[in-house]
Parts: C-alpha cells; sequence; structure tokens
C-alpha cells in the first residue's frame, strides 16, 4: 500500500458510533466498526477514533475493542502504530456487492489469510516428505485414520484435523512452521471461530487427507503437493461459493 500522506488523513466522528448496539462479543464489536466505516465512508489510510474512544460509545470494555483491532490487524484490515494510530489498510465497502457488508469483509479475511496460509502448508508437506521419521510417519497416518473415523461417524472432526496437521508440522522439523500457520489462523479465529457461521467449512476435503497422509509417509513429494494443493483449493471454492450466494 502506498504512503499516505498526513493532510489525506480525515478523523472520524466519534458520534458515528451513537446509535451502534452495545455488545462484549468481540464479532459483534467489529460489526459495529463495519457499520461505522460504511456510514463515514472511510477508505485506505483513514483514521479510527482512540480505542478508548470507541469503547465508551460501544459501551464495552476497552480491552475487547483492543481484541477485535488486533484481529483485523492480523488479517491485513488495519494497520497499528502507536504514532499513527489506527488505519483502515483494506477496503471496507459494499461496493456493487448485494451480501451483508460484515460477511463480504469476512469473506475477503478468510480469502486474504488462506493465500498466505496456502504456500506455507504446501511448503511444510514438501519438507516433512524429506524429513518424516518412520515414528512420525506411524504417528501422521493414526491421526489421518482417527480423522476419517470421526468424519464418517458424523461427529464434529475439526480437533482430530488439527492435531493431524500438528503431526506434519512437527515432521518437518520446523517449529516455524507450525507457529506462523497457527499465528495466521488465529488471528481469523479470534473472532469468526465458525466462518460463515459454518461450523465445518471444508468438510468435503477430509477423505483427501489420508492418502496425503500416506504419500507424506512414502515421501512423494509431488503426490502429497498435488494434494494439499487440492484441499486449499477446495477451500477457497467452497468461501467464494459462498460469497456468490449471498451476492
Amino acid at each position: 500500500m502506498s504512503k499516505v500522506s498526513a493532510s489525506k488523513i480525515k478523523p472520524i466522528d466519534a458520534e458515528m458510533l451513537e446509535h451502534l448496539v452495545a455488545s462484549e462479543n468481540g464479532r459483534d464489536v467489529l460489526e459495529a466498526l463495519t457499520l461505522m466505516i460504511e456510514r463515514a465512508g472511510l477508505g485506505i489510510g483513514d483514521r479510527l477514533p482512540p480505542e478508548i474512544e470507541i469503547a465508551k460509545k460501544l459501551n464495552v470494555g476497552r480491552s475487547k475493542v483492543r481484541e477485535a483491532l488486533i484481529a483485523w490487524q492480523n488479517m491485513g484490515i488495519v494497520t497499528r502504530n502507536k504514532k499513527a494510530g489506527t488505519r483502515l489498510a483494506a477496503e471496507v465497502s459494499s461496493n456493487d456487492l448485494h451480501m451483508p457488508l460484515t460477511l463480504k469483509l469476512e469473506a475477503e479475511s478468510l480469502l486474504r489469510t488462506h493465500a498466505v496460509r496456502r504456500p506455507l502448508e504446501i511448503e511444510v508437506v514438501r519438507v516433512a516428505c524429506r524429513n518424516v521419521t518412520e515414528q512420525q510417519g506411524r504417528v501422521i497416518l493414526a491421526r489421518a485414520t482417527e480423522l476419517i473415523a470421526v468424519y464418517e461417524a458424523g461427529e464434529d472432526w475439526r480437533t482430530a484435523d488439527h492435531g493431524f496437521h500438528i503431526t506434519i508440522y512437527e515432521a518437518s522439523g520446523n517449529p516455524l512452521f507450525e507457529q506462523l500457520i497457527r499465528q495466521i489462523q488465529d488471528g481469523f479465529n479470534a473472532i469468526y471461530e465458525a466462518p460463515f457461521g459454518r461450523a465445518h467449512l471444508g468438510q468435503a476435503t477430509i477423505p483427501l487427507h489420508l492418502p496425503l497422509a500416506k504419500a507424506i509417509v512414502a515421501g512423494e513429494v509431488k503426490i502429497a503437493i498435488a494434494y494439499m494443493e487440492q484441499i486449499m483449493d477446495m477451500v477457497e471454492a467452497e468461501v467464494r461459493e459462498v460469497m456468490e450466494e449471498q451476492s
């Protein structure tokens, strides 16, 4: 993003917050802020009011406002700086879409985090294929089998899925993969625990996890990467499908 001169930064009238519904829920706080930004016609580079001012107007704790803004920072929607304050780094506007603005913002945020996570997930699979030990291979296959069993039983597979991917990160031998991917994911999940209200976004990819595990254990780099790329493609396609359904 290009630098925005101070003369182009327009302060936000805090009165824009007067009629927003107060809530202690982080997601609701972000929805209130989204409404404020749209009402004020703010664009990239514009500054938001101080946290304490937003908290007062929304009648919520300052920590909730900070938590919401940090989540937005992690998703690339705002930048935060002690001297410059909190400024928009991405467009928050309905544009020509007919879908609710908050849903549009959620979808765009998920696509941004997904775009950053994708190359990391692919690279960790590549490295894991080369570094996986016999013991780690057994654990990876066991976790994949467990994931498939939970999925086929119609139960909540998210915890099993997380455990499966952790074994791949560990097999890579580089703890930074897990740290970076977790940071990216946590930035989104801090507010949007269930994207679009769908707790099992990406469920259609679960059957691919067992052949992915087998390819990693066998050291078949190209095949493993192909499975991971397919998984990431399917998740992205599902997000875009939701956007089209709502537009």
